[in-house]
């Protein structure tokens, strides 16, 4: 067995990163959840939040992800995100702009499918900005 887990993010523009760790932990829309060398094989939804990944005694990376799916392996473990963005790039002020700016597209939303998507944004954009700095 390998010491270490193929880490592959993709965003729906571009490889984000790939590279071997030691563990990745996931924001499993049922709970988080690390993935070790040999974990057993799952698919899972994925909520937003920290995606953690530990290479060696260094302290762990975070990288924020707005939703999305992951696939895991013995020896691989894929997430496809939504968004992906390192959290230590968070912008503060700017995220609580743009959580404001959604909040007032919430309230002016006149479809169902507008009220869904303003809903979904002010979601993420509170979540991002419990990790943001």
């Amino acid at each position: 067995m390998a010491d270490t887990v193929k880490f592959d993010l993709v965003s729906p523009e571009r490889l984000l990163r790939s590279e071997d760790v030691d563990m990745v932990v996931i924001p499993g829309s049922e709970g988080d959840f690390g993935v070790l060398p040999g974990h057993a094989p799952i698919i899972s939804t994925i909520r937003p939040g920290v995606i953690e990944v530990h290479k060696g005694t260094a302290t762990p990376e975070r990288i924020f992800i707005s939703g999305g799916i992951c696939e895991v392996s013995a020896d691989r473990c894929t997430v496809l995100a939504d968004d992906a963005v390192e959290v230590a790039s968070l912008d503060r002020a700017g995220v609580e702009k743009r959580l404001k700016d959604a909040e007032e597209d919430l309230v002016d939303a006149k479809t169902d499918l507008d009220q869904h998507k303003a809903s979904t944004a002010v979601a993420v954009l509170r979540e991002m900005m419990q990790v943001a700095r």
